[in-house]
């Protein structure tokens, strides 16, 4: 069945708002519905190139800070960034829309997570994304809760499981620090082959997103903790910040695409430490 290119644009637009709302509403339950999202709506400086709806939360029981934001955004790269992007390379023109998401949680015992998918049009299209986590305190049981449920959703949709994996463990490692960001997750891009199969797997995975951050809050959300458990999470948030600033695509992405700038740098925790 043929699909023209703008209908799978306004499919995966409309999906990425919807999803963006169920996640929302997920983590004000996991708050009892008594600390809401801020909602802000941001164009680029060409409102016909569209723009963005971010939601933020923060100093809640559950979540210090967490960002969920939605955009639809169209244009040309500048000429510097375009040998960066797949298709975008002679001509520059780009159509991209996605969800993003970044949980930093008031307990050190709850690790922060990290989610988003994305469909993007150059002279080529394609998805990418996945989903990490960032934890301060080794759990190994929390380690197979992860890889477990991703690796189901992967084989459910005939994905490469061990490739994702391996990709995300590259991608989520600081060389200046030989270290990995976190325990890792799944990290998938430039999937450009049976757009009816990626869209469905990009769905999965965001449902998949949801019940996962569920399950690893719930676990721990009434975990006590200590001042020396605080310090650790506010350290290994610096390794976060360090990331996200020298090495995230989606950060200079987002920058290079007339992107709002604070939306963009939601990902960053509200509190950090370095030695």
């Amino acid at each position: 069945m043929m699909i023209s290119s703008d209908f799978r644009k306004k499919m995966a637009d409309s999906w990425f708002s919807y999803l963006q709302t169920q996640i929302c509403k997920s983590f004000e339950i996991l708050e009892n519905n008594k600390l809401r999202f801020t909602k802000r709506n941001w164009y680029k400086k060409n409102i016909k190139e569209g723009g963005g709806i971010s939601y933020l939360l923060t100093n809640g029981k559950i979540f210090d800070k967490v960002g969920v934001n939605k955009s639809t955004v169209s244009g040309i790269f500048p000429k510097k960034f375009r040998s960066n992007i797949l298709g975008a390379e002679k001509q520059g023109k780009y159509w991209a829309s996605g969800v993003s998401v970044v949980a930093h949680m008031k307990n050190p015992k709850i690790p922060a997570v990290h989610f988003n998918t994305r469909f993007i049009v150059t002279s080529v299209e394609w998805f990418g994304g996945g989903m990490d986590v960032t934890p301060s305190h080794e759990d190994k049981k929390e380690s197979q809760i992860v890889h477990n449920d991703l690796k189901k959703i992967c084989f459910q949709n005939k994905k490469n499981y061990k490739k994702y994996k391996k990709w995300c463990d590259e991608y989520f490692y600081l060389p200046h620090r030989k270290e990995a960001r976190g325990i890792g997750g799944i990290f998938f891009d430039y999937e450009t082959k049976d757009w009816i199969k990626n869209f469905k797997f990009v769905r999965e995975l965001g449902l998949a997103f949801i019940d996962i951050s569920n399950e690893l809050i719930n676990r721990k959300k009434k975990l006590k903790y200590t001042k020396k458990d605080k310090e650790k999470q506010l350290l290994k948030r610096g390794r976060y910040i360090e990331f996200n600033l020298l090495y995230d695509r989606g950060t200079k992405f987002g920058l290079n695409s007339g992107g709002n700038t604070d939306s963009i740098l939601m990902s960053l925790p509200p509190e950090a430490k370095w030695k």
